[in-house]
């Protein structure tokens, strides 16, 4: 086991002090990599001291680690005097009690992590909603031991101070709160699918990728939104859906999702239902990439993955390249853009590239359409302008006692028609 005494570089003095622990489990093929880790680690305002690392033949059932490099680790809390050890592995309530008992500090795991940053970052009531949710299914089998957990939150979603005002909770009364928010999510969810079938007959795209590769940076080039921008992990939680601006030929609806990210939490994509359901309902998917990440082949197969496990992988997807303008060899790019053939490669930063993606969605766009004759009659011909919101009009004849207009209707374009004329 590696252990490392120089502290990482935080910029925020009052953050918690942490460990960070890494393993690799036996057939694994993915080399420990603490990057990831700590960058959530800081995400959650925890300041990474020292880092340790060990290969596993297999998991001790109490302690997770074996008994030797658990005295490493006791002694490196001891050297460190953190408040949290962190492990990039999840724990089972047994493992977490037996650790900090012997560390006599909080150990967390990494879906317990992510859900922290979850909660922070949570803004809408949807978003905290679901949050709060997988919170409680995570906590209710270490019930003994999470409230402290709980109570640790700067972001406020209805738990907060929850330490001191409900320690004495019993498992009956979480599983009616977790039944309450189950009732309170399917609510939101309904609503959602309304909204949703106000869109029916819209081409919807929805962007996709590992968390922190550019989404909403793609989504601001293409819409004109103002969809927040930050260079950390998980700045976006909620699904946010706009129409593609500046001239756009068609009318396309762009929605903007989390970003994916390896072992997570179960319940929390779960709780996420509704928002990934605007994944799961379009018609493309732009799957975007940080060609700079020296993991970004791994993102991509993580982000493939959970597609596939979400059901999502049928649908048309786009692979975008972005970040070209900080990659270090251009040739990476050419060796990428040569296995995906239909893949861009752009710099929303530089706004390179971004055009040539435009095209590619008028052409997937084109692609879903459908030849349709429509005679209407002279009388009729002002409803032509209301058409061209919804179909491509490929030609207009006009004879003596009809119009007759050959279109070409997206998904669901043939029923618009329908009930624009049932309406007169």
């Amino acid at each position: 086991m590696k252990q490392e005494s120089a502290p990482f570089t935080h910029s925020n003095s009052h953050s918690t002090k942490a460990i960070l622990v890494g393993v690799s489990l036996l057939g694994n093929s993915h080399p420990i990599s603490l990057n990831e880790l700590e960058g959530l680690a800081i995400t959650a305002e925890y300041k990474p001291v020292a880092e340790l690392t060990q290969r596993l033949t297999q998991i001790n059932p109490k302690t997770f680690l074996g008994s030797g490099k658990v005295e490493e680790l006791k002694q490196a809390v001891s050297h460190h005097s953190p408040e949290v050890v962190v492990f990039d592995e999840e724990l089972s309530p047994r493992q977490n009690r037996e650790l900090e008992k012997i560390l006599k500090c909080r150990v967390i795991d990494r879906p317990w992590l992510i859900l922290e940053i979850f909660s922070d970052h949570a803004r809408t009531r949807e978003a905290k909603t679901q949050v709060e949710l997988a919170r409680l299914k995570y906590a209710l089998p270490r019930l003994t031991k999470m409230w402290g957990h709980l109570s640790r939150q700067r972001g406020g979603i209805g738990m907060k101070d929850v330490g001191e005002t409900q320690i004495q909770l019993d498992q009956r009364m979480i599983r009616n709160q977790i039944h309450k928010l189950e009732k309170k999510l399917k609510q939101i969810d309904l609503e959602k699918k309304t909204q949703r079938k106000s869109r029916q007959g819209v081409f919807k795209v929805a962007l996709v990728g590992y968390t922190n590769v550019g989404k909403s940076s793609l989504m601001n080039k293409l819409t004109g939104a103002d969809t927040l921008v930050e260079n950390k992990l998980f700045a976006t939680l909620d699904s946010t859906v706009r129409k593609i601006k500046k001239n756009f030929p068609y009318p396309v609806l762009l929605s903007d999702t989390v970003g994916l990210i390896n072992k997570l939490p179960h319940d929390l994509v779960a709780s996420f239902k509704s928002t990934l359901d605007e994944v799961r309902n379009a018609d493309l998917l732009i799957h975007v990439v940080d060609i700079s990440h020296h993991e970004y082949k791994n993102q991509m197969q993580i982000t493939n993955n959970l597609l596939i496990e979400m059901k999502m992988d049928a649908i048309d997807v786009i692979v975008v390249f972005n970040k070209t303008d900080s990659i270090e060899d251009i040739e990476e790019l050419d060796k990428a853009i040569q296995n995906y053939p239909s893949s861009i490669g752009i710099s929303c930063k530089k706004n390179e590239g971004i055009d040539t993606l435009r095209q590619q969605i008028v052409n997937r766009y084109e692609k879903n359409l459908s030849p349709h004759q429509l005679s209407i009659q002279h009388s009729q011909a002002g409803l032509i302008s209301q058409i061209r919101k919804f179909a491509l009009i490929v030609n207009e004849a006009y004879e003596e006692d009809h119009i007759c207009l050959s279109l070409r209707l997206p998904p669901g374009g043939k029923t618009k028609l329908e009930n624009l004329f049932s309406l007169r």
